[in-house]
């Protein structure tokens, strides 16, 4: 089984400072020259020390059942529930992905929060999530070119932990990964190390697609990018 795996330059993900400060609601206050700053102050500083890395693998075969919106991947079953099921039904073999935006960014965080420095480490916190969903994203891209040119597409990727899918089915997941996948390890409450990591599952085939809204699908009712979305509406 080949792995596929990448490392990112800071310059080669996506960030919009902006839109890091309206994760952190500061269009609301009176400190936004302040929280601007400190946002780019941040960038720069994660710019030179994150280590931003992503792999995936193919499993050819998937199997679901619709009845109970399991699925098996590599002779494992999963339990990802019927509304990632209902997007993956279609495909005929899956990615399995890790993404990560390194140890350094979230020790940082850590670091400043126990410092009793909330404010810079909320946004080091946040920034943490944003690089590694930059990283994913560029990650998937990569993917869809890959399946384009064998005349494939993919899905929108899916992560235990979201619209229902139990986060301990993590531990099946990196069963199926190779060793040392993407330098992530797990803990027993399937928690990743380094913690500003992701991984999950995403879908190919001649029949799927990307959904362009994937909230829409999706039963978590506070997630921050789901208020997000609401705000530009």
């Amino acid at each position: 089984m080949k792995r596929h795996n990448y490392s990112f330059k800071f310059e080669e993900i996506s960030l919009n400072p902006s839109h890091i400060g309206k994760l952190l609601d500061y269009d609301k206050g009176d400190d936004k020259e302040i929280i601007s700053y400190l946002i780019d102050e941040v960038l720069n500083e994660a710019a030179g020390s994150c280590d931003i890395r992503a792999e995936f693998v193919i499993y050819p075969e998937i199997e679901f059942d619709s009845d109970t919106g399991s699925m098996i991947i590599g002779g494992i079953e999963f339990n990802p529930g019927k509304i990632i099921s209902a997007q993956l039904r279609k495909a005929e073999s899956v990615a399995l992905f890790a993404c990560t935006a390194g140890q350094w960014i979230g020790d940082k965080a850590k670091q400043l929060i126990n410092g009793k420095d909330y404010l810079k480490g909320y946004i080091f916190d946040i920034a943490g999530s944003e690089i590694v969903e930059a990283a994913a994203e560029l990650m998937q891209e990569k993917l869809r070119e890959m399946m384009e040119a064998e005349g494939l597409k993919i899905t929108n990727r899916y992560s235990p932990g979201y619209c229902g899918w139990n986060v301990s089915e993590q531990h099946k997941l990196f069963s199926l990964m190779p060793d040392n996948f993407c330098g992530i390890t797990l803990n027993e409450s399937a928690l990743m190390t380094p913690i500003k990591s992701v991984s999950g599952v995403i879908g190919i085939g001649s029949q799927v697609k990307i959904n362009p809204y994937p909230c829409n699908i999706c039963d978590i009712k506070d997630c921050i990018y789901r208020k997000l979305k609401e705000q530009k509406q």
